[in-house]
């Protein structure tokens, strides 16, 4: 496996070029001679005194179909996020094992969660990230099932000790859906910011995607995915 990768289920997930780019780059050349011979977009990752800074990302896709819009456009910011070298990290819901939370606040007294299931190696990673990108459909004017369980999830981070492992975590949302209205995304962008809100997690920014039921729909829609690509740069 790749430095910097990290499995879940059975996906493994690799770090963008840019990433290995910028990694070549301090092992070739002296820390004064990097800033210099790296490419333009990949200056501004790089500090005065040699360090270099890399955003990682975690890419959640709450839906059950891969390749499907939700897929697409959070593909969308991931690559733009990768352009200016985030090491980005992707979570298929619906290929992992995500029981519901019942409540028993066991990861409130200082023990693991009594799930046992893959939310216990998605904790690290959550902790881990700089940012965490949301993509959900909307089913029913909220969130998929896959997406719900996995924010019920985050009640781990609903006591001090915890609270503190995401100090400074920021997050992005992307909500493709079918009907034209814009309201119909309402209910999901309502439950995300109340719930980041709520955990002291910034949204620094959001896609809502309109009119796109059919699988693939998504792809017809260049000025929304110009905007994915846009918001993943300026997540990095």
């Amino acid at each position: 496996m790749a430095a910097g990768s990290i499995c879940f289920g059975s996906a493994q997930l690799w770090p963008g070029r840019d990433t290995f780019y910028l990694l070549l780059f301090s092992l070739m050349y002296p820390v004064h001679t990097i800033a210099c011979k790296l490419p333009v977009h990949l200056k501004s990752r790089f500090l005065t005194e040699g360090h270099l800074i890399m955003k990682r990302i975690l890419a959640v896709i709450g839906s059950p179909r891969r390749n499907g819009n939700t897929h697409i456009l959070v593909s969308k910011i991931v690559e733009g996020a990768r352009a200016n070298g985030a090491i980005v990290d992707e979570l298929f819901l619906g290929e992992l094992t995500i029981h519901e939370c019942d409540g028993c606040h066991a990861c409130w007294k200082g023990k693991e969660c009594s799930k046992n299931d893959d939310m216990r190696a998605i904790y690290p990673a959550i902790i881990q990230s700089d940012v965490i990108i949301f993509g959900t459909p909307v089913y029913w004017y909220g969130p998929t099932a896959l997406m719900k369980a996995f924010i019920d999830r985050f009640v781990y981070f609903n006591c001090a000790e915890n609270r503190q492992k995401i100090k400074g975590l920021s997050a992005a949302l992307a909500v493709p859906f079918e009907e034209d209205n814009l309201d119909t995304a309402g209910g999901v962008v309502e439950f995300f910011q109340k719930s980041l809100a709520y955990l002291e997690i910034k949204l620094l920014g959001q896609i809502i995607v309109p009119g796109v039921g059919e699988k693939g729909a998504i792809r017809s829609k260049s000025k929304y995915l110009q905007q994915a690509y846009d918001l993943g740069r300026q997540l990095a």
